[in-house]
Parts: C-alpha cells; structure tokens; sequence
C-alpha cells in the first residue's frame, strides 16, 4: 500500500482537496475569531461592514447607542442576504427580497401586507421571536473581530495572552495608508496556493536570510526571537546595527513616535487562525488570509503610518531616497532577470513570496513529492502551525 504523503503534521491532502477545505470552514473558521475589519470602518450610527466567518456571512453595524453589534447575514423570512459588503449612515435593515425591515438593534419592524398575508403575525410583530440571529463582535487591537456564536469566549481569553508579544503600537492613533487615496485596501491578491502554505510562508523564519537576502536585509534575522502562546505565534527581530543607525533617515515613512529606539524592528506575531498583523519601526499592517478553493487564497493587506501632514511624507521619502544605507540595503532582487516578467527578480519580496507558494502548491501533485529534513528552529513554527490546525479541528468535530 502506498504510504500517504505528509506536510509533518498534516496530510498532503489537507493542501489540495474540497474535504479539507470543508472540514476547515465549519470546524476551524467558523469557531473562532475571526477578523472583520478596522474601527474606523464603522465609526457612525449605521455604519455596517460584512465579513465571511467560515460558512457564516456576519454584518456588524453600529446603533444609535454608539454600540457595534453582529448578526448573521440572513433575512428571518426566507434567508435572503440582508446588507451588502459595506455601507453609511443605515437607518434600517431592509431586506431585498420581500422588503421585511429591522431595527439597527435586529427586532423585526415591518412585514409589507402583514395583516393579509402573515394574519399569524396580527398585533404581535414585535413579540415574536424574528429578531436576526445574533453573533459576537469585539475589539482588539484596534481590529473587529466577529464570532459566528452569540455568546461565544470573551476575545481577550482567545488573544489575551499574546498581546504582551506584539509591539508598542497604537493602532487607533494610527492612520490607514495607500498610494491612492480613494483605493483599500492597500494590497489584494489572489494566490494560487493552499491558504495553509501562506500562513506557514508567513511564519517560516528559516527563508527570511535566503529567499529575502536582498529585500528584508536590513533586519537581523540571526537575532530573531519568536515562540507560541495558545494557538498563536509571535516573531520580533531587531534592525541591523548599520541601518539602525541611519533609521530616521533611511526609513521610507515617518517613524512611529511611540516606538523607543531599542524597541525598533519588526513585530510579526500569527494570529490564529488566519490573520497576521506586520509592525515594524515606521508602519503597522494586517496580513488576512482568505481561503477561496483548495489551491486558491485571497490576502488583503490594510497599512496604517503616522498621523503627520503630506509635508512630513514627503520630506522623509526624500530623505529616504538620499540615505547613503540604500546603497548596500536596496531592494535587490534574488536573482538578476527582466524585473517585469521574473518574480524573483523584481525587488520585491511579496512577489517572491507568492512565487515561491505557488510552486510549492504545483509540487503536491507530483509523485515525487516529498518532505525533506526541518530545520529544527527556522521551520519548527511550521509544524507547530499544522498540529494547531489539526487539533482545532478534532476538538470541534
């Protein structure tokens, strides 16, 4: 009998089919926290935002109270979803199927023709039980979370414990970046991988110094601390002595004022199951893994900076353009190929990354396929990631 392939903890399969994707979306994603967006997504009465939580679709809208509040997506009359991606200033939630409203705190309002059509429901519309199913929304960090249970753990007994591991950031006096202003996020990208190999791309500290020799080489990986508190993972490694030096020059955007110069480097915790979150000296980003198919991940990039003037911005970019560290810490690719048609030589380490995913993706289908010696410390997370999934999974079945 041929034996079965194995990524270390998990099987081959768990990377390449619908089973696995299935059993993950309603024992892993909609079971836990699950990230949404940023509160300022949601800053006025009736503002909503709306979020895949596993096989749950959840809105949160604030109420005339000022209060966030979650529910599922779906009209009590038939199913219908309710309230589209995002949206400003609600004054109810009406239904676009057969126009049933709610309250912004989900009790039924109105039923068109209710006398003559729904004679059950005459003179006792708002006792009876059709309020929308509630779910659970929170904040951490600056970021909103939903849970598709309406008592679900409180989110601090779920993250709690990592948070003395992230960095000295303030998000929320933070402001959200992009090159355009009328454009979020900042970075979208369908990848042609497992969302799994993504998530252990992200927290694998063994390829930093080889396959990023030329763009994150102004960090000193051989100084990284990371390990796990509960399912998730935290990662800090300082700046290189050189470029530590020059930082207030050399760093493309305004540094974080918060930040003590001994504290400066870059914060890159796991949070699991799906959402990372990048703080390094001069911004503060969240990296949330989508899973779409079996081999197909959508990753959405939000980066917030200082709340500075466009002056300061463009002062520091000048005065990053003219640090002299560039010259040995430029952005150079792996390798020296058409930057434009060679991933591995633009320059860029996210399209190395995405490279370097999608070929380990191609790879599982080969016969040949198979899983070398782990490196004992850059690549135990990955393993540790995996029997997290795996658990997760068994406990909830």
């Amino acid at each position: 009998m041929t034996q079965k392939k194995m990524m270390h903890a998990l099987p081959v399969e768990a990377y390449t089919s619908q089973e696995w994707l299935d059993l993950e979306l309603k024992y892993l994603f909609s079971t836990t926290w699950q990230f949404a967006g940023l509160v300022e997504d949601v800053a006025g009465a009736g503002d909503y935002i709306s979020v895949q939580a596993g096989l749950n679709n959840i809105f949160i809208i604030k109420g005339r109270d000022n209060r966030l509040r979650a529910f599922h997506n779906i009209c009590r009359h038939r199913g219908t979803q309710l309230l589209r991606a995002v949206g400003k200033a609600q004054k109810a939630i009406t239904c676009p199927y057969h126009d049933w409203t709610y309250d912004l705190e989900g009790k039924l309002m109105s039923v068109p023709k209710r006398e003559e059509e729904f004679p059950e429901l005459k003179g006792k519309l708002h006792t009876c039980d059709l309020s929308l199913h509630e779910a659970s929304v929170d904040i951490f960090k600056g970021m909103i979370f939903v849970h598709p249970e309406k008592n679900a753990p409180s989110i601090m007994s779920f993250f709690g414990e990592v948070e003395p591991y992230l960095g000295p950031h303030v998000p929320e006096e933070l402001i959200e970046y992009s090159e355009n202003k009328e454009e979020r996020p900042l970075y979208q990208k369908e990848i042609n991988s497992n969302w799994k190999i993504v998530v252990e791309n992200y927290i694998d500290h063994y390829h930093l110094a080889h396959l990023h020799e030329g763009t994150l080489n102004m960090y000193d990986h051989a100084k990284a601390e990371f390990g796990w508190v509960g399912p998730h993972y935290w990662f800090y490694e300082p700046l290189v002595e050189e470029y530590l030096k020059d930082v207030k020059n050399a760093s493309p955007y305004p540094l974080i004022d918060k930040m003590p110069e001994d504290k400066m480097g870059a914060y890159v915790p796991w949070l699991f199951p799906n959402i990372g979150i990048t703080e390094s000296e001069s911004a503060w980003s969240t990296f949330h893994v989508i899973p779409l198919a079996p081999d197909r991940t959508l990753v959405t990039i939000r980066s917030k900076t200082m709340n500075v003037s466009e002056w300061e911005y463009t002062k520091q970019y000048g005065k990053s353009a003219m640090s002299s560290v560039w010259t040995k810490f430029g952005n150079k690719g792996k390798y020296q190929d058409d930057p434009k048609t060679d991933p591995m030589s633009s320059g860029d380490f996210m399209e190395e990354d995405i490279y370097a995913c999608e070929q380990q993706q191609k790879s599982l289908q080969s016969p040949y396929f198979s899983v070398g010696a782990q490196a004992k410390r850059g690549e135990y997370a990955i393993q540790r990631f995996q029997e997290e999934v795996k658990k997760w999974i068994e406990q909830h079945k």
